[in-house]
């Protein structure tokens, strides 16, 4: 695997955990939940930068926003019990989607 992924995995990980600790935090009104938000928003942000050195900002955005919104509908299932109807399912189906397309056919990415 090449350090841009490495970096990117990283950014789309610290972005998930920052997501998911700022609905822990309830708004901002739990003070170790939001001192994590903004711990791994810049971690995933400085990582971001990392990968933007090797792949274009327009496919390093969309695989770790895309990314990021699949693993979030995840964790929001299983850990925050939300469920998503038929057509939020479709539609993180279409941006996983999008994602494999990108990964297989673009001349753009670092393969």
């Amino acid at each position: 695997m090449q350090l841009a992924y490495v970096y990117l995995f990283i950014a789309i990980l610290t972005e998930t955990i920052g997501t998911t600790a700022l609905q822990a935090s309830q708004q901002f009104t739990r003070l170790w939940p939001s001192i994590l938000v903004v711990l791994a928003y810049g971690a995933s942000f400085w990582f971001m930068a990392l990968a933007l050195k090797f792949m274009p900002v327009g496919l390093v955005y969309a695989i770790w926003s895309g990314l990021g919104i699949v693993l979030i509908a995840v964790i929001g299932y299983l850990v925050f019990q939300q469920k998503l109807d038929l057509p939020a399912v479709i539609g993180i189906g279409m941006i996983m989607a999008g994602i494999v397309v990108i990964q297989l056919f673009s001349n753009t990415t670092t393969h």
